[in-house]
């Protein structure tokens, strides 16, 4: 039987692109799925007709294959549809999709259009694979009929040492892009820590709040730590808000996976979708605002620190195997088989 994973990168290189879309590449490649990635760095009319009418066609044309998983979306409703014509035309494949976004979910405006468009499109797969149960109940009550399987978080490659215990001193770190973090300005402590790494910070932060510097993805890790790691997004303290503070409802944000996979237990708003995963394997806390984090971090016990770290050094393991993502290729492919 064979089965491909198709990812589509905006780029001239072959073998790189964003880091969630090459671990499912890695994780589902050791399950047997092989490698079709398409490099689409075409600008003319002409250029773009070319790789719907030809290119694809030539990729699948002739070829045996059993199972497609395309990893969903990309820069362009018009071609995910070529790709969907192009295997339903010239294989007889399954074709599922995992989703890294919803789109309709993300936008800056909700838009009855995006969802009706986005939910069409979906709707022509054989199933699809989302980040968790909020986002599958969003999209069944928007209409979505194909079988649906979760991830429940995503996976996380990574090789880096993990250290088996830490000293409980109340520290804390937030890795992204820190200008579209302006929570962070308004965070005062006076008995926890706060590091930070990222491009664009700002001019000046509050006491117990240090800017440690930008480092590329595999530096990064080595700087990683402390007790816990932050998800949070949006202006105020108080809750997450705005257009990604409401996408955190629904999402699963891969920046928590890079904190787990290192071992570090989160902290993270209490109505996120994925509060739900990280209070039922206690690799973490939920809360409703920041503006007491001093307070939250000593009301911790180094022993239940301890039990926090120990699951989530067990998680990550689970995390750098791929073993959620294999799981629920396996769940979509017997509600498939079920009808």
């Amino acid at each position: 039987m064979r089965k491909v994973i198709v990812t589509v990168f905006y780029n001239k290189d072959n073998n790189a692109g964003p880091k969630a879309q090459m671990d499912m590449i890695k994780f589902l490649g050791q399950q047997g799925y092989e490698n079709l990635t398409l490099p689409f760095n075409v600008r003319s009319k002409f250029g773009k007709f070319k790789y719907a009418y030809y290119d694809l066609p030539k990729l699948f044309k002739g070829q045996e294959i059993d199972e497609v998983i395309f990893q969903y979306p990309i820069f362009s409703y018009y071609f995910v549809d070529q790709i969907i014509q192009a295997v339903r035309k010239y294989t007889h494949a399954k074709l599922f999709f995992i989703t890294h976004d919803i789109d309709a979910l993300r936008a800056e405006e909700r838009s009855e259009e995006l969802e009706h468009q986005e939910i069409r499109q979906l709707n022509k797969t054989d199933g699809v694979i989302t980040h968790n149960q909020h986002m599958a109940t969003w999209l069944e009550k928007k209409g979505l009929k194909v079988p649906v399987s979760t991830l429940g978080i995503f996976d996380y490659d990574n090789d880096h040492t993990l250290t088996g215990g830490h000293l409980y001193d109340r520290s804390v770190c937030f890795a992204g892009n820190l200008e579209k973090a302006p929570f962070l300005e308004k965070i005062r402590l006076t008995q926890a820590k706060l590091k930070i790494f990222g491009a664009n910070p700002a001019n000046v932060y509050q006491e117990g709040v240090t800017y440690v510097g930008q480092y590329t993805p595999n530096e990064l890790l080595d700087h990683m730590d402390q007790n816990f790691g932050l998800v949070w997004d949006g202006t105020s303290l108080d809750g997450c808000n705005g257009r990604y503070g409401e996408y955190l409802k629904f999402n699963n944000p891969h920046k928590t996976s890079l904190y787990l996979s290192c071992g570090l237990p989160v902290i993270i708003w209490k109505q996120a979708a994925l509060a739900d995963f990280i209070e039922q394997r206690q690799v973490g806390l939920t809360v409703d605002s920041l503006s007491n984090l001093d307070a939250v971090l000593a009301s911790i016990t180094a022993d239940q620190y301890a039990v926090m770290k120990a699951n989530t050094v067990k998680l990550a393991e689970e995390l750098r195997q791929g073993k959620h993502i294999q799981a629920a290729i396996v769940d979509l492919e017997e509600k498939f088989s079920k009808g």
